[in-house]
């Protein structure tokens, strides 16, 4: 599969070489490091065939991750070991990866490559597994003369579930569950939707013990038409992207649609998804320009809470956009929150730290333009929000059941949770 990894500054200076096979030389190397790397070239193709050898790379930070080939493989996979390489490089340096980090862990590095390729191919990727034999500076997480230690480590190694030890035990069995959104929304002057889509996540903090397997159901779109409740079925969600821990088992989820899992102790995230179809807005923006003569304009909007009674969205921030050649703002009312002219961001800004649901806010401002020798006219940037509504899903994804199964029979306290964030709201003027 792979031939070697390299791990190239932005100079196009090799900082790590390693070679699984002999089929790429240095030569073909070095044509690589200064025809792509030093020529600033290798952040618009991800990957690169120079004289029949296949360079696939990817740039973080001042560090160029490349994996060379002369053979037809499989793009994706090489990209997605390529990113797994530097969450774990960031696991064992404390959340960074860089040039530095790299001249200072060099021999680190090395035995890490040994460990996670063999001949090519990708093998042990578990930090957490990695850890236990490959440590840093003094820390021992083991003895590596206790043959009962180094026996549990090959297995879960080579086992199939790699990403969880045996003997794992907790006073109290807690799972807890995070639905977490990003919602982006574009809306046109004339108040029509033009764009609306969800990126989410689902993060699980698992605190169970023993090997337990969970089952995961959502109120996916397929399941409920299949329960044959047609005034359910219109209520479910209809997933276009999803991307899975490698926890999951497919194909259960390909035959009945649940989500069937071994969880990682600790968290992590279980899936990602990306949702177009039926996406509520949490809020509803009305505003207004208004001329009053040639130097002042009066802005005013008038935002309404689309959710519950029972939700309070936090940390409401919203820019009104100016001109350029704005002088002074002045707020004549906001029925909430504060608001006022910030000259760095260009912009009126209202601030709420409390939204409660089904209610109405309205700000009202006026603008005083500076006297300019050319007039032009003003293009009008969007209005932007940002935002934090708990309970609350976009998507209307819900959690239908959770259930744990593990052979000591024991009941875990479950938790659920969801948040919607702003990802990019604008409403054009």
């Amino acid at each position: 599969m792979i031939s070697s990894i390299l791990l190239i500054n932005l100079k196009g200076e090799i900082l790590i070489w390693r070679a699984y096979k002999d089929n790429v030389s240095r030569a073909d190397w070095q044509v690589f490091c200064n025809s792509v790397v030093a020529a600033k070239e290798s952040r618009d193709k991800p990957v690169q065939s120079i004289g029949g050898c296949h360079f696939i790379h990817t740039m973080q930070g001042d560090v160029v991750l490349v994996a060379a080939t002369k053979d037809n493989i499989n793009v994706i996979l090489v990209l997605k070991l390529l990113y797994k390489m530097v969450e774990l490089f960031k696991a064992y340096f404390g959340g960074t990866f860089d040039e530095n980090q790299v001249r200072k862990n060099f021999v680190l590095i090395y035995e890490l490559l040994d460990e996670i390729i063999d001949y090519g191919y990708p093998q042990i990727l578990e930090a957490d597994v990695l850890k236990k034999y490959i440590t840093q500076g003094n820390s021992k997480t083991i003895d590596l003369n206790d043959q009962e230690q180094l026996k549990k480590i090959t297995v879960q190694a080579t086992g199939v579930c790699s990403w969880r030890a045996e003997g794992i035990k907790y006073r109290k069995n807690e799972v807890y569950i995070d639905v977490v959104e990003n919602v982006n929304i574009l809306v046109s002057a004339k108040r029509e939707r033009l764009r609306a889509d969800v990126s989410g996540q689902i993060v699980v903090k698992s605190q169970l013990s023993g090997m337990p397997e969970c089952k995961f159901g959502m109120n996916d779109k397929l399941v409920m038409s299949r329960g044959g409740d047609r005034g359910n079925a219109d209520k479910g969600i209809a997933l276009d992207d999803y991307r899975f821990h490698q926890c999951v088992r497919l194909s259960k989820f390909d035959v009945d649609r649940e989500i069937t899992f071994i969880p990682p102790d600790g968290v992590f995230e279980l899936m990602t998804y990306r949702i177009t179809e039926n996406i509520e807005s949490p809020f509803k923006m009305l505003p207004n320009v208004k001329m009053l003569g040639r130097n002042k304009i009066e802005l005013s909007l008038q935002v309404t809470a689309m959710y519950d009674k029972n939700i309070t969205a936090t940390n409401v921030q919203i820019e009104i956009p100016c001109p350029k050649s704005t002088a002074k703002g002045n707020i004549h009312k906001t029925d909430h929150g504060r608001a006022r002219f910030e000259p760095t961001k260009g912009a009126i800004v209202w601030r709420i730290r409390r939204f409660p649901g089904r209610h109405e806010y309205t700000c009202l401002a006026e603008v005083e333009l500076a006297s300019t020798i050319t007039e032009k006219q003003w293009v009008k940037p969007p209005i932007t929000m940002s935002f934090d509504v708990p309970q609350f899903t976009a998507s209307g994804l819900r959690v239908r059941f959770l259930k744990v199964q593990e052979k000591s029979n024991y009941k875990p306290v479950k938790w659920i949770r969801y948040l919607t964030r702003a990802g990019s709201i604008q409403h054009r003027l």
